[in-house]
């Protein structure tokens, strides 16, 4: 059975840190791109960063660039996304998804082959 798992959210203040992480099984992780996606309340897929499989290329959105850093351990089969000086505009359910490398990190969430359940991110005083 394939699955993702998402960990490591919660409640933070603005300018806080967390740590998230997305633990793959039943597939090789290591032969799949992965990227971070967040969904906040009343609002649409924002697609937040990515990861080509061998962890060589990363990309990110605008608004976190300089602030989150995405990595992955393919030895643990684990990615992971480092979020510092969180804003409130961060809020939501944050999600991984995983596709096959061959096919690079489109925007798009049709191209993805797996998905887990999130992890909600709460930034607030």
């Amino acid at each position: 059975e394939v699955q993702l798992v998402e960990s490591g959210g919660g409640l933070v203040q603005p300018g806080g840190s967390l740590r998230l992480s997305c633990a793959g099984s039943g597939f090789t992780f290591s032969s799949y791109a992965m990227s971070w996606v967040r969904q906040a309340p009343g609002k649409g897929r924002e697609w937040v960063s990515g990861i080509t499989a061998g962890g060589w290329t990363t990309w990110y959105i605008d608004s976190v660039k300089d602030r989150f850093t995405i990595s992955r351990d393919n030895a643990k089969n684990t990615l992971y996304l480092q979020m510092n000086s969180l804003k409130p505009e961060d809020t939501a359910v944050y999600s991984c998804a995983a596709i096959p490398d061959e096919m690079g990190l489109p925007f798009a969430e049709r191209f993805y082959e797996y998905w887990g359940q999130g992890t909600q991110v709460t930034v607030s005083t």
